[in-house]
């Protein structure tokens, strides 16, 4: 199969691929998904097939209105309408408990509840309304791996496995959405998976305490969310956390180890490691927005580099804002690995 790179003016090839049945990529302000059909139950087994995604893991409808949550949703927060007027389109995905049979299961994981998402990029909100049905839409990489911010990373894991890829350019935010807990009407908001919309933004907006699930899925159960299961986003380089007062400890023991040291970093950690590191992906300052945005595509770059590396160190920051979110992903791709000074 020839993977065909879509423009704004071809949407309505990309649309009428996705109503039957077929796949494409799309462009999101936090990462690339794999478009499929939510109604078309063999379209999205193909999903879990392209990615390798384990099949209890749930996906993420993909909506371009908020009047497309009626036929499926039940019983609606109280909090959910002041939710969707302040951050929609954008990077938060709410969970709601669904109605009876109104979703296929393959899409909810086996579940009462799904999770709901509408973009906040205008190419990828007319393609739904093209196809005119809600589309799921997990990172389009394989399954485990850094997730895709440019439609380059999806061509390099699933060329040939999918029918298009909607191109947009590289992603605004680079990490995925906030997925928040509003099955429960009764029940205060739950964020399940940290994101570019904080915590703190939550509160400020419902005036009220929003909690921060922190509970390891077991083996034996189904994760509610995508992120809470499965190993995610790490290269195939070891990855290493390195806090900003042990960098030169760092280096000094990669020396020793003989390792060749691949770096993410801002500018000032970079001047500080430039003539130690092998190899240096840098982030264009040193914010945790560059950070976060950078993220992915750096431990892409470096895993790839023609350097070979042995280990990748990467910057941490502190765990509130975009933070959060940035800390959750880097520490499952390092493994929970920090770098410490004996």
């Amino acid at each position: 199969m020839e993977t065909k790179i879509f423009d704004q003016s071809q949407l309505n090839e990309a649309a009428a691929i996705l109503a039957e049945g077929g796949l494409v990529a799309f462009p999101t302000e936090t990462v690339y998904g794999i478009g499929a059909s939510a109604l078309l139950p063999n379209a999205v087994a193909q999903v879990y097939q392209v990615k390798g995604r384990p099949s209890d893991n749930p996906l993420i409808v993909h909506i371009a209105e908020p009047e497309q949550l009626e036929p499926f949703v039940d019983n609606k927060h109280p909090f959910a309408d002041k939710l969707m007027e302040t951050f929609w389109p954008g990077p938060l995905t709410l969970i709601f408990s669904i109605k009876k049979d109104s979703l296929p299961s393959i899409v909810t994981g086996g579940l009462s509840t799904a999770a709901f998402r509408m973009p906040n990029n205008t190419k990828t909100l007319a393609l739904i309304k093209q196809a005119q049905q809600p589309l799921v839409g997990p990172s389009a990489n394989t399954s485990g791996k850094p997730s895709p911010t440019s439609a380059a990373h999806v061509q390099h894991d699933l060329a040939g496995k999918i029918a298009g890829i909607l191109d947009d350019g590289v992603t605004q935010i680079g990490v995925e959405s906030t997925v928040l807990d509003l099955s429960d009407p009764k029940a205060p908001p739950i964020i399940l998976r940290p994101g570019a919309i904080s915590k703190e933004q939550l509160e400020a907006v419902l005036q009220t305490k929003v909690l921060v699930d922190q509970h390891l899925v077991t083996e034996s159960e189904a994760p509610k969310a995508p992120g809470m299961k499965y190993k995610h986003y790490a290269p195939n380089t070891n990855v290493m956390m390195v806090n900003d007062q042990d960098w030169s400890a760092a280096m000094a023991w990669a020396k020793e180890q003989q390792l060749k040291v691949g770096v993410l970093a801002g500018p000032t950690i970079a001047e500080q490691v430039r003539f130690e590191a092998a190899a240096i992906y840098l982030f264009f300052d040193d914010s945790v927005e560059a950070a976060t945005k950078g993220l992915f595509a750096g431990l892409r770059a470096l895993d790839e580099s023609i350097a070979e590396l042995d280990i990748l160190f990467a910057p941490t920051f502190p765990e509130s804002g975009l933070g959060a979110a940035y800390m959750n992903r880097l520490k499952k791709a390092a493994n929970q690995s920090f770098f410490q000074e004996n």
